[in-house]
């Protein structure tokens, strides 16, 4: 027991300086067409990863204006194309930029690098990427690709464990495609780090029962599982709704708005860790919070950009890739939180010093989403 509680303190200590830490995980988007014609492709670059990397800012105002972006576009497109090659059947391909623009995402200003790439292999059966964007600066790095061929759409996830991947062009099947975007949810949950304070703050009080004034331990394993299983479910139905109707181009809330609300409901559910007033039916507000929450991943299949005969299949798998990854936090947070229900260090330190951690660490990104400023400097 004494070994479990160590390590515990340790895990939640690492926990605490990442998350502290935590901005919105840097990815950019390339996507990748082939057609008869030849390949062609798009390149969009977060500016502020740009910035960090080559710095774009000249003035170091705090803002990157369109014309100090036009004066670094030679750097930019030597900066991006050092770190992406290409195989056509194990040939390499040249690839050129010539031209840039800029677009918004729903976190941000992108440099957009047009891409024409010319591949020894007119009709290739292979293409083969190798992905190492911003390697050596920030190893949370993802690069996200749609890849369209004649056979159909398929999106894969580039990162330091995965940075050559190699694709059949003509053998791009219905099952391929649901795989990879039931990837990409679970690691969009994975990396939403406001989404995952937001359900541990609601499995905290899972292993214990409110008697007032205080809170007890569980008495059986099996009730808090219950709770749990109320708990996932619900904010999976939730946030499965309006995942859906966002992705359709049924609703569309302003980005601001929605991360706003996100950052509000993680505040509003560690508070009530400390102050119970929601006590028996924290299903219920995984529910409510759970159809905000779906904007936001909602983004995630918009900013891929995805064709209209995958978008079914995406939104289906990435779906259960979401739930994959719940089940996973839950499968590792509940044994352990069940265990330790009864001892000091869970019910202050991983208990109450976590619900006013994580509600400290959401109040100041509520600040910085309603009033668009920076104040952590990370």
């Amino acid at each position: 027991m004494r070994r479990l509680l160590r390590w515990c303190s340790a895990l939640l200590l690492l926990a605490a300086a990442g998350l502290v830490h935590a901005h919105k995980p840097s990815d950019s988007y390339l996507m990748i067409r082939t057609e008869p014609s030849g390949i062609s492709g798009q390149w969009d670059i977060a500016l502020r990863d740009l910035d960090f990397a080559i710095g774009l800012d000249g003035n170091g105002d705090g803002r990157i204006t369109w014309g100090e972006t036009r004066a670094r576009h030679p750097e930019i497109a030597a900066y991006a194309l050092a770190r992406l090659k290409l195989q056509a059947d194990g040939q390499a391909c040249q690839l050129e930029v010539p031209d840039q623009l800029v677009d918004t995402h729903t976190d941000g200003a992108y440099s957009v690098l047009q891409l024409a790439i010319r591949c020894p292999v007119a009709t290739p059966t292979t293409l083969t990427i190798d992905y190492r964007l911003f390697a050596d600066l920030d190893p949370q790095h993802r690069g996200l690709l749609n890849l369209h061929t004649a056979a159909g759409a398929r999106s894969a996830v580039f990162g330091p464990e995965a940075p050559q991947q190699s694709f059949e062009l003509a053998k791009i099947t219905r099952w391929s495609q649901f795989v990879d975007y039931a990837r990409e949810g679970v690691w969009h949950i994975w990396i939403g780090f406001d989404h995952i304070l937001f359900l541990v703050s609601l499995l905290l009080p899972a292993v214990l029962l409110w008697r007032k004034p205080r809170w007890e331990p569980a008495k059986s394993f099996r009730s808090a599982f219950w709770d749990v299983a109320k708990i996932v479910t619900a904010f999976t139905v939730a946030h499965s709704i309006t995942l859906s109707l966002a992705t359709l181009g049924w609703i569309s809330l302003p980005s601001r708005w929605v991360e706003s609300a996100i950052a509000a409901s993680v505040v509003l559910a560690a508070l009530n860790n400390l102050r119970p007033v929601v006590e028996g039916r924290r299903w219920l507000v995984a529910f409510c919070f759970g159809l905000i929450h779906g904007f936001g991943f909602a983004s995630v299949l918009q900013d891929l950009g995805l064709p209209a005969d995958a978008l079914l299949l995406a939104l289906v798998g990435f779906n259960l890739g979401v739930e994959a990854g719940q089940l996973a936090i839950v499968a590792l947070f509940l044994p352990v939180a069940f265990a330790l229900r009864r001892h000091w260090v869970y019910r202050r330190l991983i208990f109450q010093g976590g619900s006013v951690l994580i509600a400290l660490l959401a109040g100041v990104w509520l600040v910085e989403r309603v009033g668009n400023l920076k104040l952590l400097p990370f």
